[in-house]
C-alpha cells in the first residue's frame, strides 16, 4: 500500500529544542505554592529525590499473581522516584512508585499530607505504580490480599519523598525525546484458532484470545493488538549540565524477578545514572506505559536466553543514545488539569452471583486455591461496589504532554491517544492516582480472555476505554489551549495505484478504533470477532516509522452495500492466513456476494480450499443449489502476505495471485447470488461458515473488469516483484 494511519513513529523526536512557544498558560483550578525569598523573575525550577518504600515487616504479602504470595526479604529495594517541577507560576509533582498497583484513597491520603507539608495543590500531583509484580501488596487484587501493614506506612513514605523533592529545588533546564524501541516490548495477548478456543473461569467456551501464548505455539494464529514501541524520555539537568533527573516511559508489563523486588524498573534507574554521569542524588525513573497487552517476550520467534539485569542494561541503552540528543531549555510553562470519569462495573447477573456464593460458602472462610475460587470473591466484590469514580489527569511541561490513566491500558490505546493529541509529543502513564483495572477496546472484549474477565482487575464497563480516552484528549486540549488532531492515513504507491483505477469502494482497513471501516462513499461495518490496527503487508514506503496497518478477523466480517454493482465486477485484497489447512473442509473464506443468512449460501465466494479437497489452493464456489467450484494450482503457505483479484465477467470467472498475469483460477460458474444483490462481506461467507482466520488488508471493489496489466501493476507499486 501505503495507507497507513499516521501515529507519528518517528525514530527520535526533538521537541525541547522546538521554537514554537505557547503564548498562553492554561491554568485549570487553584494553584498553592510556597513563599520564594527574593523571587525576582520567573526561573524554571526542578528538584528530586527517590525514598526507600521497602517493607519492614516480614513476611509480608505479594501481589501480582492469581494465587497470594509471601515474601521474607528484600532482593532489592523499593524505592518511591518523586519529582517537583515549578516554572514559576505552577509547581506539580510527579511520583513513581515500585509497587503493582495502589488504590485511589491510599494516594490521595499520600497526596494530602504532602500538600499539607508543601502547599502544593493535590491535584497538581500525579503519582502512579511501576506494576512490578514483585512488590509487597499495597491493594488487594485476584487472590490477593492488601498486606495491613504496608498499607500504613506507604502513604507516609510517598509524600516524605514529595517534600524531599520539593526541599531540593534549584534552577534547572528541561529536554526532551522518544525512540522507538520495537525490540523490548512485544504483544502478549494472542488469537487462537477457533478450534483451539479455551473455558474462561466460569466454565465457558469464550476464550478467543489469550495472554502469554507460548512461543511459536501452533494455536494461536498471531497477535491480538499492535505495538507501541516508543520509548519517551524527559530530563532535568541543573543550569550547569548536571542531571537532577531522567523521567522514562514505555510499555513493557514487567520482567520477572523474585520478591520483594523493583523488578527491572529499579536496575533501569541504577543504570542510567551511570551513563548519565548522575552523581548519588540523581533520580532515574521508569514510568509504565500503555503495556495492558505488552511483555518483553517475543512470541513469534523461538525462545531466548535473557536475564533481568541483561534486558534492563540494554533498554538504558537505547535511553542514552537518545539521550544523548537532547536539546535543552532554560524555561518551560506548566499546565495540569485533572477530571473524574464514573463508570460502571460489569457485575454479576443472579445466576452468576449463585454460582460465586455457591464456591465461596464451600471454602469455609480459606484462601482461594485456584481460579474459580478466585473469580467466585471477584464477583462479591462486583456486586457490592458497583460503580467507581476515575481520576484522569494531563499534564504539560512545554510542548511536552504526559497523561495519567489510573488503569491498564492497551498498546492501541496509548497510540489512539498520542495519534490525536494535540501537542507534538506526549506520553501516557498508566497505573496512575488509582488501580480500576484492564480497559480493553470494545472489540477486544468480544474475544474475551484473561484482561476481559470480570474482576476488580478488569470489571469496568465494556464502553470504559472510549470513555476514557476521549476524557484524556479533553484534558489535553486544555493544557495545550488548541484542539486534538485529526488521525490522517499516509497515501503511498500501491493506495495512489489502486485509487487512479477508479474503485467503487476501497476499505483500507487502517482504524484505530470503532465499528465501521471506511471505504469512500461505501462505508462497512465490522461485526464482533475482529481485531483492529494489526500490522499489514510491507509495501514500498513502509518501514517502522509508517506501519501499514490491517483487521484481523477471527469470527466477525466486515459487510458492506454496493447498489448495481451488476455482473461484472472486480474484488482486490491482500490477506494472511492463519488456519492450517488440514483442520476443517474449507480453511476459510475471504470474500463473498450473496444474501445475508442464506441456508443455501447462494452467491460468489472466494476462499482457501481445505481437507474437502485442493487443499490450501484459492477455492471459489457459488453457493449449495449451483455447487460450482473452481480451484487454483499453488498451495497458499500459511501465515504469509498474498495479493489476490477475483474477476467475474458474466459467467467467465478469474482469479489472479500476487501480480501474475496469468490467472491462478480460470473458467465458467454462474452466478449463485440474485442480479440485484448488494450485500458484500469480507472475512466470511455470507452464511457464516468457514470464516477466514487471519488478517485482511486493503479491500478494493470494483464496477468493471480489473485488467491483469492492472492488477500486475498494483503489486509492483507495492514494492513486490
Amino acid at each position: 500500500m501505503i495507507i497507513m494511519t499516521q501515529v507519528r513513529q518517528r525514530r527520535i523526536r526533538w521537541c525541547a529544542g522546538a521554537t514554537t512557544l505557547i503564548a498562553f498558560l492554561v491554568v485549570l483550578g487553584p494553584s498553592v505554592e510556597p513563599a520564594r525569598a527574593q523571587r525576582g523573575a520567573k526561573v524554571f525550577l526542578a528538584g528530586a529525590h527517590a525514598i526507600d518504600v521497602s517493607p519492614t515487616e516480614f513476611p509480608t504479602i505479594v501481589n501480582g499473581s492469581f494465587l497470594e504470595k509471601q515474601a521474607d526479604r528484600v532482593v532489592d529495594p523499593l524505592f518511591a522516584r518523586c519529582l517537583v517541577l515549578d516554572d514559576g507560576t505552577t509547581r506539580v509533582v510527579i511520583a513513581v512508585v515500585d509497587s503493582c498497583m495502589m488504590p485511589r484513597d491510599l494516594l490521595d491520603e499520600a497526596k494530602r499530607l504532602a500538600s499539607a507539608k508543601t502547599g502544593i495543590a493535590v491535584d497538581r500531583m500525579l503519582i502512579s505504580a511501576t506494576h512490578t509484580h514483585t512488590a509487597t501488596s499495597a491493594m488487594g487484587a485476584l487472590g490477593t490480599r492488601a498486606d495491613p501493614a504496608y498499607v500504613n506506612y506507604l502513604p507516609g513514605r510517598i509524600a516524605e519523598g514529595i517534600v524531599r523533592a520539593n526541599a531540593s529545588l534549584r534552577p534547572a533546564r528541561v529536554g526532551w525525546t522518544s525512540v522507538d524501541d520495537f525490540e523490548h516490548t512485544h504483544c502478549r495477548r494472542w488469537i487462537l484458532r477457533s478450534d483451539k478456543m479455551r473455558d474462561d473461569p466460569f466454565g465457558t467456551k469464550n476464550v478467543r484470545a489469550h495472554m502469554h501464548p507460548g512461543y511459536r505455539n501452533p494455536d494461536f494464529v498471531g497477535p491480538a493488538g499492535p505495538v507501541d514501541p516508543e520509548l519517551s524520555l524527559l530530563s532535568i539537568q541543573a543550569r550547569d549540565g548536571a542531571p537532577i533527573a531522567l523521567l522514562a516511559n514505555y510499555s513493557m508489563h514487567y520482567f520477572g524477578d523474585h520478591p520483594v523486588s523493583a523488578d527491572y524498573y529499579g536496575r533501569f534507574a541504577a543504570r542510567m545514572r551511570t551513563l548519565v554521569g548522575g552523581d548519588a542524588s540523581f533520580v532515574g525513573i521508569m514510568s509504565q506505559g500503555t503495556s495492558g497487552d505488552q511483555h518483553w517476550m517475543d512470541y513469534s520467534e523461538p525462545k531466548k536466553d535473557v536475564r533481568i539485569d541483561d534486558y534492563a542494561a540494554a533498554v538504558a541503552q537505547v535511553a542514552h543514545r537518545a539521550y544523548e540528543m537532547i536539546t535543552y531549555r532554560d524555561s518551560v510553562s506548566l499546565a495540569m488539569a485533572e477530571a473524574t470519569l464514573e463508570l460502571r462495573r460489569r457485575v454479576p447477573d443472579a445466576q452468576r452471583l449463585a454460582w460465586a456464593n455457591k464456591i465461596i460458602a464451600a471454602m469455609k472462610g480459606e484462601r482461594p486455591k485456584s481460579l474459580p475460587e478466585v473469580y467466585a470473591h471477584e464477583q462479591r466484590f462486583l456486586h457490592d461496589d458497583p460503580v467507581r469514580e476515575l481520576k484522569l489527569q494531563a499534564l504539560r511541561i512545554g510542548d511536552l504532554g504526559i497523561t495519567a490513566i489510573p488503569d491498564e491500558v492497551y498498546a492501541l490505546t496509548g497510540l489512539k491517544i498520542k495519534a490525536q493529541s494535540p501537542l507534538p509529543a506526549t506520553f501516557n502513564i498508566e497505573l496512575a492516582n488509582g488501580s480500576e483495572g484492564y480497559i480493553p477496546p470494545p472489540e477486544q472484549h468480544k474475544l474475551g480472555g484473561y484482561t476481559t474477565w470480570p474482576a476488580r482487575t478488569a470489571g469496568l464497563e465494556e464502553t470504559a476505554e472510549p470513555k476514557i480516552v476521549e476524557t484524556v484528549l479533553g484534558l489535553l486540549e486544555k493544557v495545550a489551549g488548541r484542539p486534538r488532531r485529526e488521525v490522517v492515513d499516509v497515501i503511498g504507491p500501491y493506495a495512489r495505484a489502486v485509487t487512479a483505477s477508479m474503485p467503487r469502494a476501497y476499505w483500507r482497513f487502517s482504524e484505530l478504533a470503532g465499528t465501521h471501516a471506511h471505504g469512500g462513499p461505501v462505508q462497512g461495518t465490522y461485526e464482533d470477532g475482529i481485531a483492529l490496527y494489526l500490522e499489514g503487508p510491507t509495501h514500498a514506503g513502509t518501514d517502522r516509522d509508517h506501519i501499514n496497518r490491517a483487521v484481523h478477523f477471527a469470527g466477525g466480517r466486515m459487510t458492506a452495500a454496493i447498489d448495481s454493482l451488476g455482473g461484472t465486477y472486480s474484488v482486490e485484497m491482500w490477506f494472511y492466513n492463519g488456519m492450517p489447512v488440514d483442520v476443517r473442509p474449507v480453511t476459510g473464506y475471504l470474500f463473498s456476494r450473496g444474501r445475508d443468512g442464506d441456508a443455501d449460501a447462494g452467491g460468489d465466494h472466494l476462499g482457501i480450499a481445505g481437507t474437502a479437497g485442493a487443499a490450501g489452493r484459492l477455492l471459489f464456489y457459488n453457493g449449495n443449489v449451483l455447487r460450482e467450484t473452481l480451484t487454483g494450482r499453488e498451495e497458499i503457505s500459511i501465515k504469509t502476505w498474498n495479493h489476490v483479484v477475483l474477476v467475474r465477467e458474466g459467467e467467465k470467472m478469474s482469479v489472479y495471485l500476487n501480480g501474475r498475469t496469468e490467472p491462478e483460477i480460470t473458467g465458467r460458474a454462474r452466478p449463485g447470488y440474485a442480479p440485484d444483490t448488494s450485500q458484500l462481506f469480507i472475512g466470511g461467507r455470507n452464511d457464516n461458515i468457514a470464516g477466514f482466520e487471519g488478517k485482511i488488508d486493503e479491500v478494493a471493489v470494483y464496477d468493471r473488469v480489473l485488467s491483469a496489466d492492472e492488477i500486475a501493476a498494483h503489486y509492483h507499486a507495492a514494492g513486490r516483484r
